[in-house]
């Protein structure tokens, strides 16, 4: 099997690596397309040790499931958190912070960028025809951007500033929008403005942001830069949501945190079937978003088009080949 593997902070294709064994309760999903994210990037400069096939964000096919072979030729996504189900945050219903949990392609489970993965099949989410391949590679950072709005009660009154329009930004951005009144974003490139401008989305230059002025600011720039300016921008007693993964450390003005009683919540995995719904309603388009489709050969190429400076979404395509399984 062919994919792309992460070793020591340096990337590699390798052509045979063996292929997934499945256990109990789990499936072996070809995958279709897989979408780079940052935190792919950040995991490549040295966000987390992490050894082995990168990659969360897919849509595939089942071509084996022991335990449920009804469910082989199902089109699915994949939640990615793989969970014990036994243990205190398990039981509580916040699995996503279970103490044994493996994560597709970020913790101790091999991921996307391959021809084939594995995860259990309760994991494992079946897509109505009406999203397409290429929106279905969105439901995994699409959720994440839904979950600012588990977490955070936005009133239509509320100010809110999103600060980063990569490409986890451009979905907040599409997704707060339609709760709050007033959504401003900063964002430095020309094509992140093209797109937020063209769902009605408004950006403005930071430096006209007043200090204290903001209810709730979203960082999603991934720079401590950003993490700066949510501290400026927000009012006494507001709410900075942390939806950035950093290599290394950021730091942070905490007695400005305790003087002005701030709100920090830190965001990540959110909800599946409502992201979803959005993208088969159509209510969410987020296919204008991608820059470039690469076959796993072409997949250092591909990693060089993500990291460059204002780069949106780029996929990868494993194609049809097994390869050495």
């Amino acid at each position: 099997m062919r994919g792309i593997w992460l070793e020591d902070g340096a990337l590699s294709l390798r052509d045979r690596l063996e292929c997934p064994k499945v256990n109990r309760g789990e499936a072996l999903v070809k995958v279709t397309l897989a979408g780079i994210c940052n935190t792919d990037l950040e995991l490549v400069r040295g966000y987390y040790p992490y050894t082995g096939i990168l990659g969360h964000e897919f849509v595939g096919t089942i071509v084996e499931a022991p335990s449920q072979p009804s469910r082989v030729g199902s089109r699915v996504v994949g939640e990615i958190n793989v969970v014990c189900g036994a243990c205190e945050y398990c039981a509580a219903g916040l699995s996503n912070h279970c103490a044994e949990r493996s994560v597709l392609g970020i913790v101790g489970r091999d991921g996307a960028f391959a021809e084939f993965l594995r995860l259990p099949l309760e994991n494992l989410i079946e897509l109505p025809p009406a999203v397409s391949d290429e929106a279905a590679v969105f439901v995994e950072p699409l959720a994440a951007a839904l979950q600012i709005r588990e977490q955070v009660h936005l009133k239509p009154e509320h100010r809110v500033l999103l600060i980063g329009a990569g490409k986890l930004g451009q979905l907040i951005g599409r997704v707060l929008a339609p709760v709050v009144s007033e959504l401003v974003v900063v964002a430095r490139h020309s094509a992140q403005v093209e797109l937020l401008e063209k769902v009605g989305v408004k950006v403005i230059d930071e430096a006209i942001i007043g200090e204290r002025s903001i209810d709730v600011v979203v960082e999603a720039s991934g720079s401590s830069s950003g993490l700066d300016l949510a501290l400026k921008a927000v009012k006494p007693r507001g709410t900075i949501v942390l939806k950035s993964t950093y290599a290394g450390k950021a730091s942070l003005d905490c007695s400005r945190i305790v003087v002005d009683e701030v709100t920090l919540i830190g965001s990540r995995c959110g909800p599946f079937r409502p992201a979803i719904e959005l993208l088969g309603k159509g209510v969410i388009d987020p296919t204008d978003m991608v820059i470039g489709r690469y076959g796993l050969a072409q997949g250092l190429e591909a990693f060089k088009a993500a990291s460059e400076r204002g780069a949106l979404k780029v996929l990868l395509e494993p194609g049809d080949v097994r390869g050495n399984m």
